[in-house]
């Protein structure tokens, strides 16, 4: 199932270019042929399976690991080799952002000012821009240990940009946060991506997901789907029933065994069957679940979700015997 390398969507250069990348730690190959381009202007979200490589992919992409194999650049640049010339043109926000807990809000700026260079004369009105934008202005004089995980993150991603970088990698920057803080990150990164940037971020959110200009399925270290969110959606192979039934236990057994069933996903009480649209019109599903004595409550098509395409497209290319 590995497709072929994806394209950036512009005649531009890629922002950032992996061609046939490999890395391994020890006897663990984090990455194994892994070719990602991502074009000026876009968002890019990584998503995948835990271990599926996108965390090993962001640090390439800032040069700190080198591959074992393969080339990447970034902005024209190997990252690893150039680091001096693309250092203040991109800002990387880890999982675990190390912000000084007992620095204020203001102090953590200005040390990250201090890091990128940034001019005494600039620092103050950059600064204020920055808390005004991401609705940390109000902070100014607070602990960082003091904010909630979500102003933490907000922080964190202030102290990123401090140096105006034109390239952002950003690994699960709304993990623990709750919803309104995950929204109002995604706001910032909207104005910003509207502003030019170049984003890449991994989530484990398909909603976020759904935000993205593209985005790459990663699995076990190779990009196997990278397109836009729509066209991901449209890849899950049959129609989508969505079927409420007395007894979902039984019924999900029922369906499994129907041929020309794809597969059948589990969401509370309903559940979600892929199946080959002229084998099992609604008529015939509904008639072979009674048949074996299951109650049907309710039976409509759907569309599939971000959330349905990728657990179908990570089955697949799993069965497909990737590595």
């Amino acid at each position: 199932m590995r497709a072929p390398p994806p394209t950036a969507p512009t005649t531009a250069p890629p922002a950032v270019l992996l061609q046939g990348v490999e890395k391994a730690f020890g006897a663990t190959r984090a990455l194994n042929g892994l070719d990602l381009s991502v074009g000026a202007g876009e968002i890019m979200g990584l998503v995948g399976p835990d271990g599926a490589g996108k965390t090993t992919t962001l640090r390439l992409a800032m040069g700190l690991l080198r591959p074992d194999a393969g080339r990447v650049t970034v902005l024209g640049r190997d990252p690893a080799r150039a680091g001096a010339a693309v250092k203040p043109l991109v800002g990387y926000m880890a999982q675990r952002f190390a912000l000084y807990r007992d620095l204020t809000v203001r102090e953590n700026l200005d040390f990250f000012a201090d890091v990128f260079g940034v001019p005494a004369a600039e620092r103050r009105e950059r600064g204020a821009r920055l808390l005004a934008f991401s609705g940390l202005e109000a902070y100014g004089r607070r602990r960082a240990e003091q904010l909630s995980g979500g102003m933490q993150k907000k922080l964190a991603l202030a102290c990123t940009l401090v140096h105006q970088p034109r390239l952002l990698f950003l690994d699960e920057p709304t993990t623990g946060v709750d919803p309104l803080s995950r929204r109002e990150l995604w706001d910032i990164l909207t104005e910003l991506h509207l502003q030019g940037v170049t984003i890449v971020v991994s989530t484990p959110y398909m909603d976020e997901a759904e935000r993205c200009s593209r985005v790459g399925l990663m699995v076990a270290g190779r990009l196997v789907r990278c397109a836009a969110p729509a066209a991901l959606r449209a890849a899950v192979p049959g129609v989508l029933w969505e079927v409420r039934a007395a007894a979902p236990r039984a019924a999900r057994l029922v369906l499994q065994a129907l041929p020309h069933v794809y597969e059948v996903q589990v969401y509370g009480d309903r559940l979600h069957v892929f199946v080959e649209e002229a084998a099992w019109p609604r008529e015939r599903l509904e008639a072979a679940l009674r048949a074996a004595s299951v109650d049907v409550l309710g039976l409509r098509r759907g569309r599939p979700r971000m959330e349905e395409a990728f657990l179908s497209l990570v089955r697949a290319a799993t069965e497909d015997g990737l590595p």
